[in-house]
């Protein structure tokens, strides 16, 4: 990469969440030859939209357009700034540096969070990694960095959104069961939610259409299906 295809001094890292079914999950990469981890993330071309950026990085990651995005926090610290960390990541690729390199510079990062359907994804690791994989939210790796702290930010910051920002529509198909939509919101949330009590809110809120029964087994356990309201 040129340096003087960026923008200097700035970058952004993704918090990809996604949903398998039973557990709420975040794509993790890990650097060729190194055993380092860290959130998908990239730079942003002079002549590019930082958004733009970040979704650019992203379907290369995922193959997906039209990623539901959220901008959540900006890290800054000194202490973050560890320029021997991207200086291994880059000679463990067979690129020579030296201290003058601009990728070893101090760069603030714009932290986005994605919503996505994780049955609509095959990851596909970067020029640098080995791998770009799921890792559930409660077994991540220590990642490089203030990595870790990004994915506390961006999972708080989801918990606090969860009702307003109808974050299930992004992790479900577009019809589902009520359980199916009490278990996003029990993987976001880390605890279990009584059935009743979270039905009457969910109906309550007035976002969700409801249309036929599946059936899947007896008739008389056919559950409802839902969609959100556009």
């Amino acid at each position: 990469m040129n340096e003087k295809d960026y923008l200097e001094h700035i970058a952004f890292d993704s918090v990809v969440f996604g949903f398998s079914g039973n557990t709420l999950k975040i794509l993790i990469m890990e650097y060729h030859n190194t055993g380092f981890f860290a959130l998908p993330g990239g730079f942003v071309h002079r002549n590019e939209n930082l958004n733009d950026a970040v979704r650019r990085g992203l379907k290369e990651r995922t193959g997906l357009d039209n990623i539901y995005l959220e901008q959540f926090y900006t890290f800054g610290d000194t202490a973050r700034y560890r320029p021997e960390v991207m200086k291994t990541i880059l000679e463990a690729n067979g690129h020579m540096t030296d201290n003058t390199h601009w990728m070893l510079d101090r760069f603030i990062s714009v932290a986005y969070y994605a919503l996505i359907n994780y049955k609509d994804v095959v990851p596909q690791p970067d020029a640098l990694s080995d791998s770009c994989e799921w890792y559930a939210v409660d077994a991540l790796p220590q990642l490089i960095l203030d990595h870790n702290a990004v994915v506390a930010k961006a999972l708080q910051t989801l918990r606090d959104n969860l009702d307003r920002k109808l974050v299930g529509v992004n992790l479900l198909p577009s019809r589902f069961t009520m359980n199916d939509l009490q278990k996003v919101y029990e993987a976001i949330l880390g605890e279990k939610l009584r059935r009743t009590t979270f039905q009457r809110k969910m109906l309550s809120l007035g976002i969700l259409n409801r249309h036929e029964k599946q059936y899947l087994g007896k008739a008389h356990k056919a559950p409802f299906l839902y969609s959100f309201q556009s």
